[in-house]
């Protein structure tokens, strides 16, 4: 694995790209992640360079990047990759150092490469339609951000010509998010004939009704993230998204996709991250193997998509078969390569949303919390698991739905170092209309989960929000937090990078101060992380 560089702090990087400073910034003017004076000699290749720019920092098209965000951080905690080798301070182990932890907020792939792109695109153009597809990506991008860190720089990046700016609580972000796609989704749906050239476009084309779908999808992904903290609102922006006239998801044609076309010539980063480390002759994997509990779900529930999910593993009497999360790691050159590894080629899109998302939204909303999504919750969780087996082109739907049999298997681990023999759920897959309100949302969130494998970022979001899937808790020797990270419930958040105590000290001690209780640490709740049951307590 290599060292992500972080050349300077968050805000001074991100302020100086919107105000033209030159500072300390990057050498913004030959900064390669982003437009060139040259290339604006040219409207559509400079638009198409900045718009391709944006894209890559939802999930990072740097392979570096993307190894910490999803590989090591969002995966881990989804229950979705498990990390090999010799690693002593890891984030799954909950003793990361501020390498690992910080790349959302510091690294120069993300927020600099964003602000300073999307302040070029404004100086290129002032076309409608492309500053909205700006400002979803946007919003994309900084949703991940804010779910990581909670209060972050974000009303005010960029403005008065300012190096250092104040947090927003996590609250105030959400709500400037809401007002921004509010204001896309009007503008789109003015302009739903509009398109930009598709060679501007690496996700959709450049087609304005489907980034106004993307946009309300979104906006109900984040409304149903709300949906404890703030239920009046989570209520009004959930229906306003599905029943707008443009809508939300509804087939796989509408996936949000970033195409091969934006990664380079070294194709999918997370397949060359996954990659990375691994050892001669070994097919399953580099740094990051399958972890055990989205392995013990699927194996449980004898699920088609396995082969389209996972690599088999090298152990002769196991063919699905992951390495548990929080624990000693099994050395990768002996042990570590036999576990089952994550099936991504370098062709693969990098899946931003999908159609089966929204359907188990919809599902929740109606079958935990009484909104009209326009349908029944069963149709809703029927048709996510039914989108989901589409889009990865499996058979076996029927009978899959229907079992109302299997339950997720136990974890034994091959080579004997980690069972575990608590069950992780007594839920089947198949619908029960007379289940209480609480397993409704286990069963919906189980299949989510499963469905959203890879973007385990979201993933981690649900299961701190709602305490499902429940997974397999740190082994006593796997949590090396020294008591800062319940085993069960697992970190909450991650902690600010020391870059922005020195560049930034006055605002994020601040922001601790007024949203964090005081603590900047794994353990602290974020705002819409507040379940009553007491699954999540």
């Amino acid at each position: 694995m290599r060292n992500i560089i972080i050349k300077t702090g968050l805000i001074a990087v991100a302020a100086s790209a919107i105000v033209g400073c030159t500072g300390n910034y990057l050498d913004i003017n030959t900064n390669p992640y982003e437009v060139s004076k040259e290339q604006t000699l040219t409207d559509g290749y400079a638009i198409g360079a900045a718009i391709t720019a944006i894209c890559g920092t939802v999930v990072s098209t740097d392979v570096n990047t993307a190894q910490f965000t999803d590989c090591l951080l969002g995966g881990p905690m989804a229950g979705y990759y498990s990390s090999t080798g010799a690693w002593q301070k890891t984030i799954d182990n909950y003793n990361a150092t501020d390498d690992w932890t910080r790349v959302f907020m510091a690294s120069d792939r993300i927020i600099p490469t964003l602000y300073s792109n999307l302040a070029e695109l404004q100086n290129i153009t002032d076309d409608p339609l492309t500053i909205s597809i700006a400002k979803i990506i946007k919003v994309a991008a900084m949703l991940r951000v804010t779910d990581t860190y909670g209060p972050i720089p974000y009303s005010q990046i960029g403005q008065g010509g300012k190096l250092t700016v104040a947090y927003d609580s996590q609250e105030k972000v959400y709500m400037t998010m809401f007002s921004e796609l509010d204001e896309v989704i009007a503008t789109l749906t003015e302009n739903r004939l509009a398109s930009i050239s598709q060679n501007a476009d690496p996700v959709y084309d450049g087609t304005a009704i489907k980034w106004c779908k993307f946009a309300n999808s979104l906006k109900l992904r984040m409304a149903m993230r709300i949906a404890y903290v703030d239920p009046v609102n989570s209520k009004k922006f959930a229906e306003e998204a599905v029943s707008h006239e443009i809508g939300v998801f509804t087939s796989n044609a509408d996936n949000a996709m970033l195409r091969p076309v934006a990664f380079g010539e070294k194709g999918n980063p997370l397949y060359n991250a996954i990659k990375y480390n691994q050892p001669q002759g070994c097919v399953t994997g580099g740094d990051t193997h399958a972890a055990a509990d989205i392995i013990c779900y699927m194996n449980g529930y004898n699920d088609p998509r396995r082969p389209e999910y996972f690599i088999p593993s090298e152990f002769e009497d196991k063919e699905w078969v992951g390495i548990r999360v929080r624990v000693e790691k099994p050395a990768l050159n002996s042990v570590g390569r036999k576990y089952s590894g994550v099936n991504i080629t370098p062709t693969d899109p990098i899946v931003w949303m999908n159609a089966a998302e929204v359907a188990f939204l919809k599902a929740e909303a109606v079958a935990v919390f009484g909104y009209n999504m326009g349908g029944s919750a069963g149709d809703f969780y029927n048709e996510g698991v039914r989108l989901s087996f589409d889009e990865h082109g499996v058979g076996g739907y029927d009978a899959y739905i229907n079992d109302e049999v299997s339950k997720p298997e136990t974890y034994i681990d091959p080579a004997g170092l980690y069972s575990y023999a608590d069950p992780l759920s007594q839920l089947t897959v198949k619908w029960d209309d007379a289940a209480d309100v609480e397993a409704k949302q286990e069963r919906i969130i189980i299949q989510k989960w499963i469905a959203n494998f890879n973007n385990g970022n979201e993933s981690w979001a649900d299961h701190r929000r709602t305490g499902y899937p429940k997974l397999i808790p740190a082994s006593e020797n796997g949590n090396k937090s020294n008591g800062e990270v319940d085993s069960v419930l697992g970190a909450r958040r991650m902690r600010y990078p020391l870059a922005e105590y020195t560049n930034n000290g006055e605002n994020v001690n601040a922001a601790k101060a007024a949203y964090l209780g005081g603590k900047d640490n794994m353990s602290v709740n974020l705002w819409w992380d507040c379940k009553p049951a007491a699954e999540n307590k």
